[in-house]
């Protein structure tokens, strides 16, 4: 297994100030660039904003905000998680990549996924009953576009090009990009088919049970004669100095957002005591002391043969202050720790 990478992901959750009031969307923006340029600081690999068209979620276009970390940074990577291509332009989402990418001078990525929310879909015209269609031929054209050859295609979710050549051109090599899978195995074999890289999202159950997803990817990548390609895992999770503050600080933030979430989808309300068995070994929540927290990063790691673990650092309206705490122990002593862990 190559040495791990650490990221984090974040969908700029609208968070409280010390007033417990709610920061403006503005705010929590700045903040955002902030978390971005600490995390560099600390020498973590990536950062990942999620695009979201709803009220408790800032980031709506991440590669601004994402321009805007690489304006303060050095070294960190940049991208989205996801990308909702599927309500999107494969030529402008392309273009606005590459363009990323060289301000950032090569730090760009991007995570195409279908998202686990749907508000894109009537917000830019799109039609729900063409879900799997949206994705599956405008990962078609964005693979072809990626490749930086002149482009002929043709398919009913957009008009054709032909021959057609997309600027600016990424200036060394492919731009780096992954496949966001939520649990789907057509997903999988997709992200094979095109020989690009595989992000998990795990945010429930026990990650030991996304290995046969692996061996299918591996399986799938051998039968499409693609190269070997890294696969990564984003979870939600808080770290602070101890297991009990860490559960304390995140508990109430947490089950107001899913439990919001859970109103919409049909789900019951969550119980501290669901939160404490995902927090635990077997779950999928990695919240506690850095020691804790690194334990349960290098088990998955194991389990799965991951290349990156991207922290889903943001959760609910937990505060600014607390999210940098987060991001620098999980950057100094979590990191550190996992690698020698995994030695």
């Amino acid at each position: 297994m190559t040495e791990l990478e650490f990221g984090l992901n974040t969908f700029g959750d609208v968070t409280v100030d010390a007033s417990g009031a709610l920061e403006s969307h503005a705010q929590v923006l700045r903040n955002l660039v902030d978390q971005g340029v600490l995390a560099d600081q600390v020498g973590l690999a990536f950062i990942g904003l999620g695009e979201h068209h709803r009220e408790e979620f800032a980031v709506s276009a991440p590669e601004v905000a994402l321009a805007a970390i690489a304006g303060r940074t050095s070294n960190i990577h940049l991208g989205t998680a996801v990308t909702v291509l599927s309500s999107d332009d494969p030529v402008r989402v392309f273009q606005r990549f590459s363009t990323l990418d060289a301000v950032s001078n090569g730090r760009a990525e991007v995570i195409l996924g279908r998202g686990s929310f749907t508000e894109s879909f009537p917000l830019f015209g799109f039609d729900m009953t063409q879900y799997e269609q949206l994705f599956e031929e405008k990962l078609d054209l964005f693979a072809a576009l990626r490749t930086q050859e002149p482009v002929t295609w043709q398919g009913t979710t957009r008009s054709g090009l032909q021959d057609q050549l997309v600027y600016p051109q990424i200036e060394h090599g492919l731009l780096k990009t992954w496949i966001g899978v939520g649990g789907s195995p057509e997903s999988v074999v997709r992200a094979a088919r095109h020989g690009l890289p595989l992000m998990l999202a795990i945010i429930g159950g026990q990650p030991s049970r996304f290995a046969p997803y692996v061996d299918l990817f591996y399986r799938a990548l051998d039968q499409f004669e693609q190269p070997i390609q890294p696969v990564a895992v984003h979870s939600p999770g808080h770290i602070a100095a101890t297991d009990e503050q860490a559960l304390e600080e995140l508990w109430p933030h947490f089950k107001e957002n899913r439990d919001k979430i859970g109103r919409e989808r049909g789900w019951p309300p969550v119980t501290r005591a669901q939160y404490e068995h995902d927090a635990g070994p077997g779950g999928s929540l990695y919240v506690g002391s850095p020691e804790t927290v690194a334990t349960k990063i290098a088990n998955t790691a194991k389990v799965l043969g991951l290349a990156r673990f991207d922290l889903k650092y943001s959760n609910g309206m937990l505060p600014h202050d607390k999210l940098m705490t987060s991001i620098e122990l999980y950057g100094t002593q979590v990191a550190p720790r996992v690698r020698e862990l995994l030695a």
